[in-house]
């Protein structure tokens, strides 16, 4: 239960203010309150006497405010008021605006002053656009990133210059500034809409989410799939932001009651129950801020402003700081050590004799420890060790790696140094000596891989410490890319590769006369790094497609699918992955069926710690689908056994249960296509435009009446009667009968009758829109050109009114070869000589032509290739050799 006190110093009330916003410097010396007429300067060090005020003249309510977080730019903040952001400043006591920010079309929702650069402001409005502002700059936006939807909170990441969050109802978009063309990741964060958004202060990846649907939500944005932990309250959460002091939380909710206490203080590794209750606030707290410490001090203030237009001041003493820290730390060695206490059963799968199987049975208990360090990093309640693991973001220490290394590996001997952060690897095996030393960044595992260099009494060749160092890279980054510990799977791949270099060396010294094999396989149970599909390295390739449909302009639909034999193996409800290296991530377990994933959790720890496919299957594009025929042979073969019927198992087709997914058969014997069709799809009968009538239509403009009578036929042939209706009009309306009259009197002219004038103006033949014509012209003739029908495409291409525009690229010139002019044409117009003559036979050549680059003689293409056939030199006799100085 939270204490029911107060710790607020200051209250100072503004009943006139009517603001609607508030920030605080990051020198912590000024408060700025926003209302419509003015903007209230509070001087946070002397609060009760008096404030400042800047006078703006508006219509609209300011949406957000905040101060320049840098010391240089301290006197400067932004303020944000229907489309446009006001940039103010605040110096010797007087405050002025300086300059507007315009670009938004609709409200703006949110403002941000980046961390980095204090010269970078972000803006979020309704418009769905995103803009990254320069201050130096204003009159238009540096970075426009744009989303589907709204974004109603955008913050810069606390850790990394380039990442950016914004909320759109309730998903996250992650984006990155230097990319601004798409996200860089989608979090479906909530069901109701987003209301606050802040990133952790010390972990680039992790944010924290509020929501209409009452709860916070923690998520790391590299699983952007299952949220890391969840705070659920009984009303909705208007702000969650954390502490700048060890591990805490400010809640703000929106309480049915406006007197409820609404301004909590939550531990993130303790979500039960906040540590400490803001009482004082009559009404909704709208904002709260932080006051930077004082020198010399260790308390903190935190400056909040409710609806009941008070400004509060409240002192966070180090007693209560602690309340907030992280005392998991102290006993994470006696949580580890009460595994060894756990039962036997839940700590192993059933052993034997055999020495493999009691490396296996070391390696599940390898991996109930990563499974249970894995829930102490997530939050999850765990009934091994009792309440202490139910906590989020335990930091994963480089002595707790070493304090759960396997030292009982075969012929390795480590040495560990947690405080210069290295080790001192030795393996001896065989012949041959390896001594390497290990060196660990700070940032490590956090997509940060450890430094191997070797030492002087290593023992093999270059030749394979290079290979050596290449496996070891490529297995550290595999691991630290996904922020996982590497030490002990680099020791086993050491031991892997040193092991085969024996074997094959006594192969060979046994055997001189065999074949030296290159390839050795590598421990059955640590297979080796490959370049396999969906490694690490495929993080930019996107994830192939499963099937695809583009129309074509000649009228078709191409479409392909996946065969009917193949099936998602994860829920239809979750969308394909992003990149291919989710391949590794699923065939490593990371991504497991969604029939696992329902599983209880403690069946799900049999899962965690192995892949869900037999090791020696290579990671391939469809490893992330299965086959329904493998699997209803499967299921059949389960009920076969349950029946006890031996026999019917012996009859079961070895075939169906034991082909590959490639070489799969049916109940028929006959083969199962692996890959899926690609069908095309006539769909003319579906456009407006049909390519017989292309064929059939005649424009002859010297009688225009029996055009529209032959277009109607052909419309009829091909049973577009709509078609025929519009011709039959136009044959009616443009009959000669109906001409004017020599005398206006004798009746009406025909132009003034509704099937005269009107009926061509609603045929679209009115010729004021000429410029609108030409491109239904220009469309219809490429539509012609894709059908092959380049002689129609021509004629109709004629009745266009403008010119076609002057060609853009490349262009050859022609000069003559007597007065060097640039000429048009077969002659010049000045020395009236030929343009450019065949050497063969001496005529002026029109079409196709060659030519050497060298001499510039050349002729038609056909004569240069008949003579080049016999003859090297140029058939001017220059003496030029034409096919090797140049290419004809």
């Amino acid at each position: 239960m939270a204490a029911r006190w107060s710790s607020e110093n200051v209250v100072v009330e503004f009943r006139d203010s009517q603001a609607t916003a508030m920030s605080v410097d990051c020198l912590g010396q000024h408060a700025v309150l926003s209302g419509r007429r003015f903007l209230y300067l509070v001087n946070l060090d002397v609060p009760t006497e008096g404030h400042r005020k800047i006078s703006r003249q508006s219509k609209w309510d300011i949406g957000a405010v905040q101060w320049n977080p840098h010391d240089s730019y301290a006197h400067y903040f932004a303020a944000s008021s229907n489309q446009r952001v006001d940039l103010y400043k605040w110096k010797d006591g007087n405050g002025e605006v300086g300059t507007s920010l315009q670009g938004h079309t609709r409200v703006i929702s949110d403002l941000d002053w980046a961390v980095f650069e204090p010269d970078l402001l972000v803006t979020s409005s309704v418009d769905t656009y995103i803009y990254v502002w320069d201050i130096k700059d204003t009159r238009k936006p540096t970075v426009s990133l744009s989303a589907v939807a709204g974004a109603s909170q955008v913050k810069w990441n606390k850790k990394n210059a380039s990442c950016l969050a914004t909320s759109h109802d309730g998903d996250v978009r992650i984006w990155d500034k230097r990319k601004p063309s798409t996200a860089v990741e989608y979090l479906a964060a909530h069901l109701s809409k987003i209301h606050g958004l802040d990133w952790h202060p010390d972990n680039e990846y992790i944010l924290a989410t509020s929501s209409q649907d009452n709860s916070v939500r923690f998520w790391d944005y590299r699983q952007p799939r299952k949220y890391l932990n969840i705070l659920p309250c009984q009303v909705p959460v208007w702000k969650a932001r954390y502490t700048p002091f060890s591990n805490g939380l400010v809640t703000v909710m929106v309480p049915q009651l406006r007197r409820e206490n609404s301004l909590l203080l939550w531990n993130t590794f303790d979500l039960n129950t906040p540590v400490h209750t803001f009482v004082g606030h009559d009404d909704v707290v709208l904002e709260f801020q932080w006051r930077k410490q004082k020198e010399g001090s260790k308390d903190y203030q935190l400056v909040t402003w409710s609806r009941d237009q008070t400004l509060r001041m409240w002192r966070v003493d180090s007693q209560l700081q602690r309340l907030c820290a992280n005392d998991i730390l102290e006993g994470v060695d006696e949580l580890i050590d009460g595994i060894a206490l756990l039962p036997e059963p839940d700590k192993t799968l059933h052993t034997q004799d055999s020495e493999p199987q009691q490396s296996s049975g070391h390696a599940d208990e390898e991996a109930l420890k990563e499974d249970f360090q894995n829930d102490l990093l997530v939050g999850r309640k765990s009934d091994l060790v009792g309440r202490k693991s139910d906590q989020l973001g335990l930091p994963q220490t480089l002595q707790q790696e070493f304090s759960l290394i396997n030292v009982q590996i075969r012929n390795v001997n480590v040495e560990m140094d947690a405080v210069n952060r290295s080790c001192t690897v030795s393996v001896h095996c065989g012949n041959q000596r390896v001594k390497m030393r290990v060196m660990f960044p700070v940032q490590y595992p956090n997509n940060a891989a450890p430094s191997f260099q070797f030492a002087p009494t290593t023992t093999i060749s270059s030749t394979m410490k290079a290979k050596l160092l290449k496996i070891l890279n490529d297995t550290s980054l595999q691991k630290v890319k996904r922020n996982q510990s590497c030490l002990e799977p680099c020791l086993r791949q050491l031991v892997s590769y040193l092991e085969s270099v024996v074997n094959q060396d006594d192969s060979t010294s046994s055997n001189p006369y065999a074949l030296t094999n290159t390839v050795t396989p590598p421990l059955p149970t640590f297979a080796r790094v490959s370049n396999a599909y969906g490694s690490y390295q495929d993080s930019n390739i996107p994830f192939p497609r499963t099937s695809g449909a583009r129309f074509c302009g000649a009228g078709y639909l191409v479409y392909f699918t996946r065969p009917m034999t193949m099936h998602r193996a994860v829920s239809p409800t979750e969308p394909t992955p992003r990149s291919l290296s989710a391949l590794s991530a699923y065939h490593s377990g990371l991504i497991t069926p969604m029939k696992i994933r329902t599983e209880t959790p403690g069946n799900l720890r049999l899962y965690s710690g192995s892949p869900t496919r037999s090791e020696k299957e290579q990671v391939s594009i469809s490893s992330f689908y299965y086959k329904e025929r493998c699997f209803h042979a499967q299921m059949s073969l389960r009920s076969a056994r349950r029946r006890w019927s031996i026999q019917a198992i012996n009859d079961f087709p070895k075939s169906r249960r034991w082909k590959s997914k490639r070489e799969g058969t049916d109940a028929n014997n006959r083969p199962i296509k692996a890959a899926g069709k690609v069908i095309i799809q006539d769909i003319s009968c579906l456009l407006p435009v049909h390519k017989s009538l292309g064929e059939q239509y005649i424009l002859n403009v010297s009688n225009i009446q029996e055009t529209c009578q032959k277009n109607a036929s052909s419309a009829l042939a091909v049973g577009r009667r709509d078609l025929v209706q519009v011709w039959s009009l136009a044959t009616v309306a443009t009959d000669l009968c109906l001409g004017p009259k020599s005398d206006p009197d004798l009746e009406t002219p025909w132009a003034q009758h509704p099937f005269g004038r009107q009926l061509l103006e609603s045929l679209l033949l009115d010729p004021a829109n000429t410029q609108q014509f030409d491109d239904f012209k220009k469309c219809y003739g490429e539509i012609l050109y894709r059908w092959g029908l380049r002689e129609k495409r021509a004629e109709v291409l004629k009745f266009v009114s403008c010119p076609p525009d002057p060609h853009k690229g490349i262009e050859f010139g022609v000069y003559c070869t007597h007065c060097r002019s640039e000429v048009r044409g077969t002659q010049c117009a000045i020395c009236k000589g030929f343009t450019f003559q065949c050497a063969i036979c001496h005529v002026a050549v029109r079409g196709s032509s060659n030519f050497c680059l060298t001499c510039g003689h050349g002729g038609h293409t056909s004569h240069m290739m008949e003579w080049f056939r016999t003859q090297e030199v140029c058939p001017t006799g220059c003496g030029c050799h034409c096919l090797l100085e140049s290419t004809f």
